[in-house]
């Protein structure tokens, strides 16, 4: 019995590895209405390698790639490298807009070491 794995153009059935706070759902939302985001993009999340901890966070519009997991979040396309989710399992995107800070921020629970500025971890 062979199971396939769904294309990255359907969303899958388990629940998404990461959530998006409402905040970041509507600046997300804001962008992709503000920016004319082309159809077929979706929010890509993910980790590479570099930054002063180890790992920076991945965060931008693109299309499917073939090991990507596709969720709906909020009315969000959200694409994944199935690779990464060990690395980002329940971790929360927020936005802040305040005097302080302003932008997108991960909240990830997997860190084990973040940097001052919230962009690189490890884990």
């Amino acid at each position: 019995m062979s199971t396939t794995a769904p294309s990255p153009a359907e969303p899958t059935s388990r629940p998404a590895p990461i959530t998006i706070s409402d905040r970041a759902a509507s600046e997300v939302k804001r962008i992709v209405a503000n920016k004319q985001i082309p159809d077929g993009y979706g929010l890509r999340v993910g980790v590479k390698g570099g930054g002063c901890s180890g790992m920076s966070y991945v965060l931008g519009f693109d299309k499917a790639r073939e090991h990507d997991l596709h969720f709906e979040i909020d009315g969000i396309t959200v694409y994944l490298d199935k690779r990464h989710g060990l690395y980002l399992m329940g971790t929360t995107v927020d936005y802040h807009d305040g005097l302080d800070a302003r932008g997108f921020v991960f909240d990830n629970p997997n860190a084990t070491q973040t940097c001052g500025c919230g962009s690189s971890f490890s884990a």
